[in-house]
């Protein structure tokens, strides 16, 4: 009975077994789908034969999981927006880890030490399925939005829990007239398009805009230049007419974390000129500039809608996301 008892003690678990079998690195946040992950996962593999599992959680997910975890950490590194790496550090979860090229990010989108620092970046807009929008016009403004028209054809990110639903949510806040320290605009935006009944999602929901059951959904510029250049749908991408904001995203180490050496070699591969490649094949802005082809940069929007995006104090936007979502929570939903 005893032996039985030990045997079944030392039972692995899937995830512990494939650890030992094959070398790891644990990703919280790396969603194949979101930002095109799964090419820059495999592009790990082949190129330093460290496997990263494909991992569906949104930043706040995420962070939630690792601070749930503080003790026995599981991941190793994290992909979360700049705001939720801030608050990560804050917390006490990370490790400050250099990656390569870290000297080249600029200094207001990494942390000094390394605790979070940016890879990529996007921006906030209208990720549109022209069929699925049929007779309706192409939307081009947050105004635009409300209108009854549009009445169960858009989506939206939980701002409360999604990096992209904050920022699109502090984007609309911003363009209206609010700030940091005044979210009243932005609350009664959601307000009036909760008349509309807009889809809230909580996982990148990519997959969902080129079927047509989201015709509308806001999101970031890279997804709907995926969907457009290398999946052929008919979609379109568009930065709404009051203004938008930028989406960082960052990678963070975990404290603790249980395969830190594979994990530094795989952070040292996204920063890399082929890692960084991968974003720019994606549409994304890699923080490494050089690194978007002049192709992808073509298939962007002119340089005059982006001009509407305009620069945040992410550190000060970091501090808001709680209020925020603590006004989002009492007055929207």
């Amino acid at each position: 009975m005893l032996k039985k008892a030990l045997l079944i003690l030392t039972i692995l678990t899937p995830a512990q077994a494939f650890a030992q079998s094959t070398p790891v690195a644990m990703c919280y946040s790396c969603p194949e789908e979101w930002a095109d992950w799964g090419s820059e996962l495999r592009a790990i593999k082949k190129a330093i034969g460290i496997t990263v599992p494909a991992d569906a959680k949104n930043s706040g997910q995420a962070l939630s999981q690792i601070v749930a975890e503080r003790n026995n950490p599981v991941a190793d590194f994290a992909n979360m927006g700049i705001t939720f790496g801030i608050q990560a550090k804050k917390l006490g979860v990370t490790e400050a880890y250099k990656p390569a090229h870290f000297d080249e990010i600029p200094a207001e989108l990494k942390d000094p030490d390394g605790h979070w620092y940016t890879i990529h970046t996007g921006a906030v807009g209208f990720f549109i399925n022209k069929d699925a929008l049929g007779n309706h016009p192409m939307p081009q403004s947050w105004a635009d939005l409300l209108k009854p028209e549009y009445a169960g054809l858009v989506g939206y990110y939980d701002p409360t829990s999604a990096f992209i639903g904050f920022m699109s949510g502090m984007a609309v806040n911003t363009a209206l007239g609010g700030s940091v320290d005044n979210f009243d605009p932005g609350i009664a935006y959601f307000q009036q398009l909760k008349k509309n009944a807009p889809i809230v999602v909580n996982q990148s929901s990519y997959a969902r805009v080129l079927s047509g059951e989201i015709p509308i959904l806001i999101d970031a510029d890279f997804n709907a230049y995926r969907g457009k250049y290398r999946d052929k749908a008919n979609v379109d991408f568009v930065i709404p007419k009051e203004g938008s904001l930028p989406v960082p995203y960052v990678m963070v180490m975990v404290k603790g974390a249980p395969h830190a050496e594979n994990a530094k070699k795989a952070l040292d591969f996204i920063m890399s000129d082929q890692g960084q490649a991968v974003w720019g094949d994606a549409f994304l802005k890699p923080i490494r500039p050089a690194a978007l082809s002049t192709e992808a940069a073509a298939k962007f929007l002119p340089a005059s809608d982006y001009a509407r995006v305009k620069s945040v104090d992410f550190a000060k936007v970091a501090e808001a996301q709680k209020p925020f979502a603590a006004r989002y929570l009492a007055d929207v939903r």
